[in-house]
């Protein structure tokens, strides 16, 4: 299931992040963000600790683009 969860938002993001206009670009920090849990649940689960620590990251470079594209403007 997390692996479905982590595919499926994060082709979308990556996909969104390319897009021409900006109203759609915003939308890629959107499920950046709500594949998190699904990369923190999954590498915790097996004990990739590597990948873990870096879905902080990850997740810190995503609410950056939440604040930068929804919050701020």
């Amino acid at each position: 299931m997390e692996q479905v969860g982590i595919a499926f938002t994060g082709v979308i993001a990556v996909f969104l992040s390319q897009a021409g206009s900006a109203s759609m670009r915003k939308w890629a920090c959107i499920f950046g963000l709500i594949g998190q849990p699904f990369w923190f649940y999954a590498s915790f689960k097996a004990t990739q600790w590597g990948i873990f620590g870096l879905s902080f990251l990850y997740a810190a470079a995503w609410m950056r683009g939440f604040y930068n594209n929804w919050i701020k403007r």
